[in-house]
């Protein structure tokens, strides 16, 4: 039994440029637009990641106009954090990020443990494999936390 989708989630990492992005779009291509979907990163010094919307682009999910942006834009820019429902962390450095922001907001943060795959990878094919990967970990994450595709119609 999938677990009832929450109002808002914010998923975060480290550049917003691969893990994050990837996160927001497949939750959004999975479960529709009933929950608030934003992704974020303790840094924004990169910009969307090739192969993050090459393996994204294999389940059409588009992802070529996502602009990355960090927590601090993100405050400067309106987004209210603790309207978040959950903010789910992708990597070390921006859960660090998150349960700081706990000290301030009233925030459900949970860490899933998913693969950095820049830098893995000689050939274009092996650095493929590595963002299928994590992109493929992102996905079992949330069918295990709010089943399949199409489980909140």
């Amino acid at each position: 039994m999938a677990k009832e989708l929450p109002q808002s989630v914010l998923f975060c990492c480290d550049h917003n440029a691969v893990r994050s992005p990837m996160a927001e779009g497949i939750m959004k291509k999975f479960y529709g637009t009933g929950t608030y979907v934003q992704s974020v990163g303790v840094k924004n010094d990169l910009e969307i990641d090739g192969f993050s919307i090459a393996v994204c682009q294999e389940l059409d999910v588009e992802l070529s106009r996502h602009r990355s942006r960090s927590f601090d834009e993100m405050e400067q820019w309106g987004d209210d954090l603790s309207s978040f429902d959950l903010v789910v962390a992708l990597s070390p450095a921006s859960q660090r990020r998150a349960l700081e922001l706990t000290r301030f907001y009233h925030l459900e943060v949970e860490y899933w443990p998913i693969m950095d795959p820049t830098g893995l990878g000689d050939s274009r094919e092996a650095k493929l494999v590595s963002y299928r990967q994590s992109r493929d970990q992102i996905i079992d994450q949330l069918t295990s936390r709010w089943g399949g595709p199409g489980s909140h119609d």
